[in-house]
């Protein structure tokens, strides 16, 4: 999949064979290559591991992306992007028409962060020196995650003076006031606020397609925003006649929804959001007796997502065998953002339970009540898990006695019990989602900076630097950390108290709560039909609400000056796009309007058996055993023993029996 999106992003910026050198020397791995231009001299530096890429850039056009096989080892892959975003960081102004080469430079930082980095290309012709001037940024790789992903996000923006040399001061936002007043700032904001609005025939379209086919939606708050910004309509008008067959909610809900859907009389379920999601939804609907009714994905395509791959790598596996070889009680307490098939991989090494952003922290603490040497191995988010411990740190800095322990965080805990835990947790070193990785030390500075007085929230999965922002306004009641649900929960509960504040002391000011927004874009769209909500029925309209868009400057804007097409920067001093730049999930905008339509029709026509099953969830555990037992019922397991869990309010006894047996 990384093969094939690097592909993509090459074909996409139009990076051609010209701009690699053929030769090469065996003796080193790189030379250096002088030929005779007139007065002048051309200079290459060649890379040996680079050589290769010139017949993989020859063969773009057959491939297309479609699958066919590059024929380069990870190692080669992992070093040719890094030499690819080099040139792609490279502003190229031409100042006259006539054809000039391209000239690519590194930054001696990128040289010393990355192992498998060389020499960079560096050919200048002399026909276009008079031509062509090139302006290098600095390319900075994470030593933790060598991959493209990560990779995408690497490069820093350009030193001031350069065109696209901006910093960030004021993210974009948009702010919703009386009467359903939406006023965005910004390019993304206008872009994501266009949508708020759909097209009426789009809806009408959409909703009768969806009710021919018998079909019940369940999305992700991070979707796309013009399907979303639909499905909330056709939402709305179907609960204005009756119940709903339309869910937009977070990853544990969206199952709960789908069986609901289908107790109402539902024959298929459209699930939007990624492939595990597809797999969690559909395994809570076999649990729940309606394993026959089928659930569709939006597209054919494999839809992945770079945290649950971080947990499906040998690493992972490495990690839990060693934690399960060198503890005695240990629980393997797995994030629900995984594949089926990691749970179950998982579930046979180690006794596993899965959680969610908003069960993670009761779960942690009901199991190491029930069992209080349990070593707690949790993962695959590095950054949910090293935040979780940084909490239980921050609890016990602050001076809670046993009493406040006991009663606002569990009613079997102390202070002593609580260092136990946050000693035994055992975070998994290299997993994040490339979405809430963003929220980094420069986002950071500029919400410090420029947004004290806004309520902050935070994701777990976001970076350390912005959940302590968060967790320390949380103190004062002026941010919240949690999940998507906890996010959309406190926005409109602080809305709601200013709305009747206003109302009760007859106040006549008008007042703007500002909350900025640190997680996936996508939730904005559920957020203002919230707040819409809460300002109509209390009719006031001395309050708005402003949600604002944290953004990075290492964002890839277009110029259409530029002989590439995309430069990094910012764009229009924000760093944003519709799916870029800001906190916006790639993966999730494979959900889009004309892809559920399409699903749709396929369900009407049901002419086309093949196809219709090319949109159902991952089939790799059909049929599979591991260590002789069914495949599919150990990658189960975990999730009903969660839903136990969220029922009784303790762990599954045979949970605690296998760890007993682990033991």
């Amino acid at each position: 999949a990384k093969a094939r999106n690097f592909v993509h992003l090459l074909h996409s910026i139009q990076i051609t064979p010209q701009l690699f050198n053929d030769h090469d020397n065996d003796d080193n791995n790189n030379s250096k290559n002088t030929e005779s231009d007139g007065d002048n001299q051309t200079m290459a530096v060649v890379c040996k591991k680079c050589d290769r890429v010139s017949a993989l850039l020859n063969n773009l056009n057959s491939m297309k992306c479609s699958g066919v096989g590059i024929g380069i080892t990870r190692e080669e892959l992992s070093h040719v992007i890094l030499h690819v975003l080099s040139l792609v960081t490279a502003t190229i102004t031409t100042t006259s028409t006539t054809t000039s080469t391209t000239t690519s430079t590194s930054d001696k930082d990128s040289q010393s962060s990355s192992s498998s980095s060389s020499s960079l290309l560096h050919t200048v012709s002399s026909s276009a020196r008079q031509q062509v001037s090139v302006r290098a940024v600095p390319l900075k790789i994470a030593e933790r995650n060598m991959n493209l992903y990560s990779a995408k996000r690497s490069f820093a923006s350009a030193p001031a003076g350069a065109a696209y040399g901006q910093t960030v001061d004021d993210f974009p936002s948009i702010v919703i006031g009386s009467d359903g007043l939406i006023t965005p700032q910004g390019p993304f904001a206008e872009a994501q606020a266009q949508f708020l609005q759909p097209d009426e025939d789009s809806v009408r379209s959409l909703s009768d397609s969806l009710e021919k086919a018998n079909m019940g939606v369940v999305a992700h708050y991070y979707m796309d925003v013009e399907l979303q910004g639909v499905l909330t309509a056709i939402q709305k008008k179907q609960l204005e006649t009756g119940q709903s067959r339309i869910a937009i909610a977070d990853s544990l809900a969206m199952g709960d929804w789908a069986v609901k859907m289908c107790e109402d009389g539902a024959t298929s379920i459209a699930c939007l959001g990624v492939d595990f999601m597809s797999e969690s939804v559909a395994t809570i609907m076999a649990r729940n007796g309606f394993g026959h009714i089928p659930v569709y994905r939006a597209t054919s395509k494999s839809i992945g997502c770079s945290l649950a791959e971080s947990a499906e790598k040998e690493s992972y596996r490495a990690w839990l065998q060693k934690g399960q070889a060198e503890n005695k009680s240990v629980l393997h307490v797995v994030y629900i953002n995984t594949s089926l098939e990691t749970k179950a991989v998982s579930n046979s090494i180690v006794p596993t339970i899965t959680c969610t952003s908003s069960n993670v922290l009761s779960t942690l603490l009901q199991a190491s009540s029930e069992v209080p040497e349990l070593k707690i191995l949790y993962g695959p988010d590095t950054y949910m898990g090293d935040n979780l411990v940084t909490m239980f740190t921050a609890i016990l800095d602050a001076n809670w006695d046993d009493a406040r322990i006991a009663k606002d965080l569990h009613p079997k805990h102390s202070r002593e019990s609580i260092r136990r835990l946050r000693d035994n947790i055992d975070v998994f070193p290299n997993g994040n989602c490339v979405v809430h990785h963003m929220f980094g030390n420069e986002v950071v500075k500029t919400v410090k900076q420029s947004y004290d007085d806004a309520f902050v929230t935070a994701h777990l999965e976001v970076p350390g630097e912005m959940f302590q922002i968060a967790m320390e306004k949380s103190l004062d009641g002026k941010g919240v950390v949690g999940s998507t649900s906890d996010i959309l929960g406190f926005i409109s509960k602080k809305v709601a108290e200013a709305a009747n504040e206003v109302t009760a002391k007859n106040i006549t000011e008008k007042r703007r709560l500002k909350f900025v927004l640190g997680t996936e874009a996508g939730m904005v769209t559920s957020i203002v039909k919230s707040v819409q909500d809460i300002l109509d029925k209390a009719q006031c309209s001395l309050v708005e609400a402003e949600v604002i868009f944290p953004v990075s400057s290492e964002a890839v804007m277009g110029d259409e000056d530029s002989d590439l097409g995309v430069v990094p920067g910012v764009a229009g001093g924000e760093g944003c796009s519709t799916a870029g730049g800001c906190a916006t999930c790639p993966f999730m905008k494979m959900n889009d309007l004309d892809a559920l339509s399409d699903v749709a029709e396929l369900v009407i026509q049901n002419s086309n058996e093949v196809k219709l099953k090319s949109h159902l969830p991952p089939q790799r555990l059909n049929g599979k055993k591991i260590n002789g037992l069914d495949a599919i019922d150990l990658g189960s397991e975990p999730i009903l023993f969660m839903r136990h869990f969220m029922k009784e309010n303790l762990m599954p006894p045979r949970l605690l029996q296998k760890v007993k047996e682990n033991n």
